[in-house]
């Protein structure tokens, strides 16, 4: 009898977790480790003599793969392959030099965006030989792939449906995730559009999120506006639903006891927003998706970041400070009656890490450079292509790389910058293209065109992966390093610290020697 073998998903219905022989089936994830924990998990899952093999591509497969704890099958067999695009070609060819591949589960685990330098016409064709290859020999593929950019991959593979048993994806949101499948097709039939809510547990691994069947909440405060005076500027409240509050920690605390009334908060300073953030978090999170929270910004003091962050938080709408009240009052209106769809992570903390910058400033080593940009484009948290920009300045003749270095001043946090290859490499988080010249010229204290001959930008987050990689790869010896400083300033002015304060100490000084010659008066 040909086995099935089941993803490793707690509760999953068998329509969406079977894997039976005699196919290939595909996942996407957003993360390195939910891509490993995804297949320890599948492994783990197995039965006791279910024959498993794992490939993965571009790293040790025991740093990825552990023992099954609880389970599994009695052995695993383990291979590692190159990571180059042409390593597809022999895959089948290889596996079969050292398994028989009969009744057996492949596990493969692709680097992250492994596909993306892949052409359709070789994915396509690729696919359709390994379908072919796991019909004769009655096997199982699953491909796990990692990536934070596989929405144009992921578009292609559905029209692979032909060749590809299986496509989901496993997407993180905060403290859950989602585990959208595309189309799964097994024993039981073919489900298609299937989005399921997926909660971790540190012991039992990804599980189904019950669904519970709750009573409808009443809705008598529907028509109710709890505001911030200032939202009005100075007008009277508009009927006798408006209540207004002197601050939005009154206005908070009115809220509390709100079902699906309208709350609007007013920000005037910067330093409110993580303040404001945690009031709508509690409020999304305790009071449910009927209430309708703004926030109505007084003064230009929010970023695109801070925006993210306050709807990540559960907010409905941001109106901007140079909003007339006419025009507020029109969208306060236009979300009468909606209903909030987005997840709100159980933590705000994982809101408050993700959405803002990098906590680095200025010079980085190369190494240190390539690791902080290349987690900020792995965090699915954050928008695709809002991330930042990063541009490579190369000097005019005359002036050196490390010279040119000496003149970058970057002031905002996560504002980053290397030296390598006679080059300056400048990341700018969250800057968006077009601001690109005003950013450099707040930088730099000269104009750029003086310092630099020219420049190369990326700001897309696929063009900034694929630029990491060839920077990873650079030799070491092309790395620069900063202009050597002024040494101990102890020994250059002969100075000493009392306990108190830095003193000078005095040197004496012979203005002429008798020895020579001189007289004294």
């Amino acid at each position: 009898m040909n086995p099935i073998f089941p993803v490793g998903i707690h509760s999953l219905w068998d329509e969406l977790n079977h894997m039976p022989t005699g196919g290939v089936w595909w996942i996407n994830t957003d993360r390195d480790d939910d891509a490993y924990r995804l297949a320890n998990q599948t492994i783990t899952a197995q039965q006791v003599e279910a024959r498993v093999a794992v490939v993965t591509q571009g790293i040790a497969p025991r740093e990825v793969i552990h023992a099954p704890v609880h389970g599994g099958p009695d052995k695993i067999r383990l291979f590692s392959g190159r990571n180059t695009p042409d390593s597809l070609d022999f895959f089948t060819r290889d596996l079969m030099s050292s398994i028989d591949p009969r009744h057996f589960l492949i596990l493969v685990i692709t680097p992250t965006n492994y596909w993306q330098n892949i052409s359709s016409a070789q994915i396509h064709n690729w696919l359709k030989k390994t379908s072919s290859w796991t019909k004769e020999n009655n096997c199982t593929v699953m491909i796990i792939n990692p990536g934070n950019n596989s929405d144009k991959q992921y578009s292609m593979l559905i029209s692979e449906h032909r060749y590809l048993d299986g496509l989901a994806s496993l997407r993180c949101q905060g403290d859950e995730h989602l585990f959208d499948v595309a189309y799964w097709c097994n024993e039981k039939g073919v489900s298609a559009q299937q989005q399921v809510q997926l909660a971790a547990s540190t012991t039992a691994g990804w599980s189904v999120v019950p669904k519970e069947e709750s009573a409808p909440q009443p809705r008598s405060d529907e028509k109710q506006v709890l505001s911030h005076v200032a939202v009005l500027e100075g007008a009277p409240p508009l009927s006798e639903n408006w209540l207004l509050f002197d601050n939005n920690e009154m206005l908070f605390s009115e809220a509390r006891a709100a079902q699906a009334a309208t709350i609007i908060f007013s920000l005037a300073q910067n330093n409110q927003i993580e303040g404001l953030a945690r009031h709508i978090h509690t409020l999304r999170r305790q009071r449910g998706t009927a209430l309708k929270i703004i926030v109505r910004e007084n003064q230009a003091s929010l970023r695109a970041t801070d925006e993210r962050l306050l709807l990540g938080c559960g907010a409905t709408m941001i109106i901007p400070w140079n909003a007339p009240l006419s025009r507020c009052l029109t969208l306060i209106e236009s979300v009468q009656g909606q209903m909030f769809s987005r997840h709100v992570p159980e933590d705000i903390n994982l809101l408050l890490d993700a959405m803002q910058p990098l906590k680095l400033r200025g010079y980085q080593p190369w190494q240190g450079f390539c690791q902080a940009v290349g987690a900020l484009m792995s965090n699915p948290l954050l928008p695709l292509d809002g991330k930042g920009v990063m541009v490579a300045l190369r000097p005019v003749p005359g002036i050196r790389a490390e010279q040119a270095l000496t003149l970058c001043r970057p002031v905002r946090m996560g504002d980053i910058v290397t030296l390598g290859d006679g080059r300056l490499v400048l990341f700018l988080s969250f800057c968006r293209i077009n601001d690109l010249d005003t950013a450099l010229n707040h930088i730099f204290p000269l104009p750029v065109g003086d310092i630099f001959s020219n420049r190369k930008v990326w700001f897309e987050d696929s063009q900034i992966a694929a630029e990491l990689v060839q920077m990873r790869n650079m030799n070491p010896e092309k790395w620069g390093k900063p202009l050597a400083g002024p040494g101990d300033i102890s020994a250059v002015i002969r100075a000493q610290h009392d306990g108190h304060a830095w003193r000078r100490i005095p040197e004496p000084v012979t203005l002429l020697d008798g020895s020579n010659g001189g007289t004294s008066a």
